[in-house]
Parts: C-alpha cells; structure tokens; sequence
C-alpha cells in the first residue's frame, strides 16, 4: 500500500462537504433592484459564481440583503416572494431558475414598445453560465459586452491558474491574437493582432499596454511577467486605445484585475507543485494568499509564491546539462482602508525578481536541445512598484485617482564570441553580419591574439515612473455611460553597454530617455434609438521628452554631435464606433481609434541616433452572434485594417549592436474569429484563429541605404504569425460533493520572421503547443495533474539566441520538452 495511490482514497481525503461553505457566514450590502443589478453584487460578496437559467428573470425586482447570513441564507432572501428559486450546483456554484408552477400561474410579460431589450450586467468572473452577460471594465465605464464596439477577451483568474500558474504563458495560450518574443521570462515583448516592432529590450516603447488593475505596469520597458496568483481576471482589448489610454497601446492593452481584500472575511490559501521536464531538470513552486481582516471595515490581502523551473538546454562545449534553470520569487499586498462615506482606500505594493541561469535558445544545426556558448549568458530582471487608490462612489458616479512608482531593471549577458574558426586575427573586419572591432573599442590597447577568447555584451536597462489619474465616470447604465479623467506620467528609462573581450573591458556608448506628459480625455457612450449604440471619444496629450547619450568619446561629446535631443509635442486621439443589434442574438459594429508612441534616442556605433513617433491609425468591422439564453454558442469574427506611419523597430547596426529607428510605413490587414459551443452544461468547445498580412511598403532611405543587397526581405512586420490556430475542450462535473474539471488544448503558431533586414531575416514559428490538465476537489482542498507538450516537439518559438551571428548556423527557442506538474491547494 506504501507505493501505490488509490483514486478513491484521494477522493476521500479532499472531500468536504459543500454544504460547509454555504453555511458559511458572511456580510453582505445588496440594494433592492433588478436581479441584474444584484445579482453580481451579491455574488461577488459571496465569493461563489451564480448562473440565471431563464433569460426572463433579468427583469424581477428582488428583495435588499443586508447583515450577516450564509450564502444559501443570502440568495433565498434576494429572491423571496419572486416566481425564481436558488438550486445549488456545486460547492462554488448556484444556479437560478423559474419555480415550477401550474400553467395558469404563469404571467407573460407584456412586450415593450420602444423600450430596449434588457442587457443584464454581470461579471464573467463571477458567473460561472455563458447565459451570463461580461462587463468590460476596461473600457472604464463599466460597459456591457453587448455594447462594446470591437474586440473584448475577459479570462477568468481561475482559469488562468488552472493546470499551474504560468504567468504570460497563461494569457499566450489562451489567445491566438496575442503573440510574445521569447527571450526569457522578464526579457520579452509583447504583440496584439500584428501590431510588432522588434525583437530586443531598447528604447521603444512597448506596443502593449499592460495594467495591474487601473496602474501602469510599465511604458518602455518588457513585459514584467508577474506571476497571475490570485488574480479575479484579465481583459485584453485588441486594437489601438489611444483615447483611453494614451501612447504605448498601438496593438491593444492587457488589464490584470488582482483580487480586492475582503473585509470581515479571513481566509488562508496554501498551493505546492512539483514538476518533472522530461530531458531535464525537475522544478516546484509553492505559493500561499491570505485575507486578513483589519477590525470591522479594513483588509489586508497578501500573496507570496517562490518558483524554480528545471533547465533542459545542454552546453556540451562547457561540459554543463540542464543550463537554463530559472528562478522566481515574489510577492503583492494589499492594504483595504474604509474611512466611510462610500470612499476606499487601498494602498498596495508589488514585488517580483526573476534570475535566470543561462539563455534558454539553441543551436539550429546541433543536435537537439544544445548549445554550444563559451560564455553564461543569464540574465535578471527585478520589479518593484509601490501604489495609492483612492474610490469615491455616489448614486450613479464613481471616483477614482489611482497613483504608483515603479523601479524596474534588467540585466542580460548575451555571447559575443566568434566561431572557432574565426577566432584570433578577425577582430576588426566589423560588417552588418555582427562581428564587433575589438580593436577599435579597446584602443590605444595593445590587442594581443588570444585565440578562443570569451566575449560577452553586458546590457543593462534600468526604467523608473510615477504615473498618476484620476477620473469621474458613470458606470453604464439606462443608455449612457461616460469617463472624464486626466493623467500625469514621468519615466525615466537608461540602457548601459559594456564589452568584454577576455580581461579586458570597454564601456559602449549609452543613451537614457525621458518624458513627462499630461493628458485629458473624455468618451461616452450612448443608445441613439433602440438597439442602436454610438461611442465616441477624444485625448489631448502634451508631451515633454528629451534624452542624452552616456559614455561616448571625448571628441563626440566636445564636438555635441547627436548626444542631445529634446522636444514638446502635443498629440490629439480622436475614436468612434457604432455597434447594431439588428436581432436578439447578432451585433454589428464599425470602430476607429488611434495609438501612438513618442520617439526618442538610440545608440548606433558611437553615436546615437534619434527617431520619430510612430502612429497607427486603425479601421474594425465585426460581427458578434450567439444564443445566449439556450447556453448553446457564442461567436465573433472581426478584420481590422491599420495604417502604421514611421514604425518604429530595431535591427543590427554595422557593430552588431540592436539599434533603433524609423523603418518607414507599414499596413497591417488581420482577420480574427472566434467561436465557443456548450452541447451540454458540462461540455465546451473552444476555437480560435487569427490571420494577419503586414507589410512595410514604404521603407525609410536610411533603411534601403544599409540593406541595398536585400531588399526583397524587409518587407514583412516582424514576430507576428502569419496566422494562428487555438482549440480547446473543457469538460466539468460534480463526482459526490466534489467539483472535477478537465482541459484539452492545442495551439498551433503559423510562420513570422524574427526581425528586419538580412541578420534578422530567420524563419521561426510553425509548431504546435499541447496540454492536459485536470483538477478534483472542492473550494477547500484540490488535487491537480498537468502535463504539457503532449508529444515532446520541439518547435522554433524565437530565432534569436544572441545578436552576434557571424559563422553561427543559427540559433532557435524549443518549447519546453513534455512536463508532469502535479499539485494540491488547500484553503482555510
């Protein structure tokens, strides 16, 4: 018995009665209205997922409930003395429907005359049904779906976090639209429906807007890839959002929503895995969550995870296996503060390093999963950001001013060394294919022929912001809902070079940018006649930016030769939508918006180099259709069309160093659809795809001037798929009083390029990702199972190991090999 696991036994050991947490007490503040308005108050108190089975009891007013009660206490006093009753689905689940009743007691309500048809307003987070309506709170007005003009994605957190918690990773494999470079963890950048730059960490800013709640998490710097635990949900809104959301969201944004701290509720969470990589190392995390409260009306929630994954990459050249271990450590607080009067306080802070050993990339031409390096590339980055909310709320308007600082660094080594066969006497022929002028750099020392010399690039950037907004907005609701706001945003960002060639070192010219803008914008949105919606919206941003090389020559420096720039500008972000409802279960919508990024400075050789702002002007047309009161299908299916004026990307200069600058002008056409079938309450289909066709079709004089020989192949927008395919299965029951739920996907990522110009011209992409997971258990105790990379392919995802490629036979990113998790979670 000592070696053998029984499936029953498990089950025995996590079950816990359901009836426990409906017992539960809790405290609850939900106002008499409409069950579409309560209901997700309600359901958000209680922390359970409430479904609405027919589509006509939106409309029944329902009782206050207010005090402390059980959950089961809860629901019936909503719906006492209403035709509706609460059937309890599972542990975390209930499910509301008509109450039978003879024929004759059924009351048809008469149908309304002008009036719009009911849109009822819940969070997809917290209702578990697709009957259930998603509200988009990105869009800061709190809209419906059903009024939102374009491309809106809501993941819940637990989905997220189910099969392991995986960070970025776990938004890339839910969403064919959204792409990344895949340096590393904490080193990569981030795409949206086609809309893609470059492939390194320099002075551009990012093309994605990411968010922890309304914070920004960042402006030219990588995505952070903080770790998504305890997460309510994120929204991804594909398309430019200028006017909500200022420069840095020309491909769309990602909003992570952490879970708010609860007060009158305390509750301990604890989750383990351990992992096995098949041809590498194992690797574990754990995690622990905690909502403590503070006296009657405050909380504090807390939330720390450490994790360690196995490297799988071999360097036989140093005799090293499993190189490329990576290590994760981190944490968020949050402190909730109710001074009364309907205002909230919360301030939090957030921590998270990722260190890794070495770079996960291989050789193409090597045998599998190697890498022939002189050197240890590893790389770290840290992030840290402190933050102050403050949420005022009245009848129908809500005030918020949200404010943080954020201090981000990143370090990364990447290996300079030359092939053995041109090592010792080839320091100096310099050329676009990366071969560095060592003498030229370490000049007037004498070089002496050291043969198999180790060489590495050491690059550090380092960003620090303070963003603050506030803004006044009423939630939408009776055909009208609007935001006013104003922000401020002051960044700093610097990227420091070093070469080091054996024990010698030279220091490389540097740049570091800044900008401080102010903005204000204002958008509304509202119902023409019925089932017709218009949104429309304006942003005026001033910018100040100015920059200055570092480490430069002393001739350059005297001679004040490109190492300063600095400049006001003032942009306007106009955008419009119309969105139809020409029957119960179709929509269609026309949008328009704008995005832009300012420019800045960058190093090429030993100048440095200034480019302009870029713009992206987009036009979307969609169609979305579902019969959401039979829970039978939703779909949708949008293009969009982008006109990408002075595209801003990187590519190799003549040193083999990344350098920035304006390649020309771009269109982007992407065709997106999506579609999810329910034949059972228990059962859903998922499938996805997307389709882009870039081209850069007026490049830059600067840009033909250096690849003259290779035109032909500047062509194409680097990093983005030329198409994408996800598919996926979710199957969910209750087996006794325990909850059990299975995943099947599969994604396949179609052919990109890796960057612009001959160095950067690689093929990556056209491999398919799989996974399995599945959980048994209840609120309080679970048992997972992960295994990913079904069939332990390799796959290209980045073809970019380090800049310096001269007689390298390419370089490629493997999937992680096949990987068993298996994890428990307990609760308190």
């Amino acid at each position: 018995m000592a070696g053998r696991f029984s499936p029953a036994l498990a089950l025995a050991l996590l079950a816990l009665p359901a009836q426990a947490m409906a017992a539960e007490e809790r405290s609850f503040d939900v106002p008499r209205g409409a069950l579409s308005a309560s209901l997700p108050q309600l359901s958000r108190q209680a922390g359970v997922s409430i479904s609405v089975v027919d589509g006509r009891l939106w409309q029944i007013d329902v009782k206050p409930v207010r005090g402390r009660m059980s959950i089961e206490a809860a629901i019936k006093r909503l719906l006492s003395g209403t035709d509706a009753r609460a059937v309890r689905v599972s542990a975390t689940s209930w499910r509301i429907e008509s109450r039978p009743a003879p024929p004759r007691m059924v009351r048809r309500p008469a149908p309304p005359r002008l009036a719009p048809r009911p849109k009822p307003d819940l969070d997809r987070d917290h209702v578990a049904a697709a009957s259930d309506e998603i509200i988009v709170t990105a869009t800061k007005t709190d809209l419906p779906y059903s009024r939102f003009a374009g491309v809106a994605t809501q993941l819940s957190g637990e989905d997220l976090a189910f099969g392991g918690e995986r960070g970025t990773e776990s938004i890339l494999s839910r969403m064919a639209t959204v792409s990344s470079t895949h340096l590393g963890s904490g080193r990569n950048k981030l795409f949206i429906r086609g809309i893609a730059d470059s492939s390194f960490t320099g002075p551009t800013q990012a093309t994605v807007g990411q968010y922890l709640g309304d914070v920004r998490l960042s402006y030219n710097a990588p995505d952070p890839d903080l770790r998504l635990y305890d997460i309510d949900s994120v929204e991804i809104l594909e398309g430019p959002q200028g006017t909500l959301y200022g420069a840095g969201s020309l491909g769309g944004i990602i909003r992570t929503v952490p879970k708010a701290p609860e007060p009158g509720r305390q509750r301990v969470q604890a989750i383990a895995g351990f992992s096995l990589t098949q041809h590498g190392d194992p690797g574990g995390d754990i995690a622990a969550i905690a909502n403590l409260p503070v006296g009657e009306a405050h909380a504090l929630r807390l939330v720390g995870y450490m994790i360690s994954d196995g490297g799988y990459i071999d360097n036989p050249l140093r005799g090293q296996k499993d190189v490329n271990r990576v290590h994760v450590r981190g944490g968020r607080g949050t402190l909730r503060l109710d001074p009364g009067n309907d205002w909230t306080i919360d301030i939090g802070g957030v921590y998270q390093a990722i260190t890794a050993e070495d770079a996960q990339y291989a050789d193409k031409d090597a045998s599998p999963l190697t890498r022939s390096s002189m050197v240890e590339q590893n790389s770290s980055a840290r992030y840290a950001m402190g933050t102050l909310v403050v949420m005022k709320d009245w009848d129908d308007l809500h005030f918020q001013s949200s404010n943080a600082y954020v201090d981000h660094r990143l370090f990364e080594r990447f290996d300079a060394s030359l092939p053995a066969h041109q090592t010792g006497g080839e320091e100096g022929n310099g050329g676009a294919l990366g071969t560095v002028d060592v003498a030229r750099l370490f000049a007037p020392i004498q070089i002496v022929p050291m043969g198999d010399v180790p060489r590495v690039l050491d690059q550090r950037n380092a960003t620090r912001m303070f963003v603050s907004e506030s803004r006044l907005s009423r939630p939408y609701h009776d055909g009208l809902g609007w935001v006013i706001g104003a922000s401020f945003i002051d960044n700093r960002a610097r990227q420091n070079r070093q070469y080091a060639y054996g024990p010698l070192r030279a220091t490389l010219p540097g740049v570091s940018n800044r900008i401080t803008e102010f903005t204000g914008y204002a958008e509304a949105t509202v119902e023409l006649i019925p089932d017709l919606t218009a949104s429309g919206g304006l942003r005026l941003s001033h910018a100040k930016l100015g920059g200055e090389a570092e480490g430069v020559s002393f001739a350059l420096a005297q001679a004040n030769r490109a190492t300063t720039a600095s400049r006001t500008e003032t942009d306007l972000l106009p955008s419009f939508s119309l969105l139809a409802t020409p029957f119960d279960t179709v929509r269609l919508y026309a949008r328009y918006q704008e995005g832009f990024r300012p420019g800045g400075l960058a190093v090429d050789g030993d100048f440095v180099r200034r480019f302009l702002n870029d713009q992206v002007r987009t036009w979307e047309a969609g169609v979305r259709f579902g019969d959401r009161g039979r829970n039978l299908l939703d779909a949708s299916l949008s293009i969009s069309h982008s006109r990408w004026r002075n595209i801003q990307a990187d590519f190799i200069d003549g040193n083999g160093f990344p350098t920035t600058t304006n390649i020309g002008d771009g269109r982007i056409t992407s065709l997106s659809g999506a579609i999810a079938v329910r034949p059972t309450s228990k059962l859903t289909f998922d499938l996805g795809a997307v389709y882009n066709h870039s081209r850069v079709d007026d490049l830059s004089p600067q840009i033909l001037a250096v690849f003259a020989t290779a035109p032909a192949r500047l062509g194409r927008i680097p990093n983005v798929a030329s198409h994408a395919v996800r598919g996926s299965i979710t199957y969910a029951t209750v087996i006794g009083d325990q909850d059990f739920r299975a995943n099947g996907w599969a994604n396949y990522i179609g052919p990109s390029r890796l960057g612009i110009g001959p160095v950067l011209g690689e093929r990556q992409g056209d491999y398919i990702d799989t996974g399995l997971a599945m959980r048994v258990g209840s609120e309080r105790r679970g048992l997972s199972l992960t295994l990913t990379n079904l069939f332990d392919s390799r796959g290209n995802r980045f073809s970019l190991g380090t800049p310096f490629v001269e007689g390298n036979g390419g370089f490629l990113t493997p999937l992680r090999p096949r990987t068993l998790r298996l994890a428990i979670d307990v609760a308190y």
